[in-house]
């Protein structure tokens, strides 16, 4: 859908993926704010070069992991982009962990809980909010107990507090993702609607 609109697509092959080995894996637990983000960076410094891209109008875009690392990219990107859109992201580690459904997933990629491990929870991106300056769409929904909307809520409320424009986009009825036809109308257009505002 997006490159069907003209937008050029940039997917890093990041530590964390799978297909490239255990090894490659693993690398991102334990710590999420470290290579893995900067390979976003290193990926999006070297598209930028390309003559074909306009380095004045980039724009990063993620959900559930991809969510978060918006919210995190959105703390150390140093004006490289100028919209954010995050889907389902987790905002803060602690009040995630006391919250989600699915404990396995930070037992391992975040180590445990706070109490026991608060060295991973340096990578929560509320402690690099006050950092936020870029335009940023945050979507969530209701029934997502995997990553509460509560999360969401909390990344809306500090935007707005801090001036930073900024929308919510809240389904009642739905949960990690969206799947109703009506539904993803409705998600389509907010999010080019996004993207068209602040990258023309």
């Amino acid at each position: 859908m997006m490159a069907a609109k003209g937008y050029i697509v940039i997917a890093p092959n990041r530590r964390g993926d799978s297909g490239f080995g255990q090894a490659w894996k693993e690398q991102i637990s334990g710590d999420y704010g470290g290579a893995n983000m900067q390979d976003y960076l290193d990926a999006t410094d070297a598209m930028a070069k390309e003559p074909f891209v306009d380095a004045e109008r980039l724009g990063a875009v993620g959900a559930s992991y991809g969510g978060y690392s918006i919210f995190y990219l959105a703390g150390i990107h140093e004006g490289r982009f100028k919209a954010f859109i995050s889907h389902c992201g987790m905002f803060d580690f602690t009040s995630w962990y006391g919250s989600t459904e699915e404990l396995w997933f930070p037992d391992k990629d975040i180590e445990g809980p706070y109490w026991k491990n608060p060295n991973s929870y340096k990578f929560s991106p509320h402690l690099l909010v006050e950092k936020w300056d870029t335009p940023i769409l945050i979507i969530t929904s209701a029934n997502d107990f995997r990553i509460p909307y509560t999360q969401s809520m909390e990344a809306f409320q500090a935007a707005q507090l801090l001036g930073v424009p900024s929308r919510l986009l809240f389904f009642e009825d739905e949960n990690h993702w969206v799947s109703k036809p009506q539904n993803s109308v409705i998600w389509q257009h907010e999010f080019f609607g996004w993207l068209e505002t602040y990258l023309k």
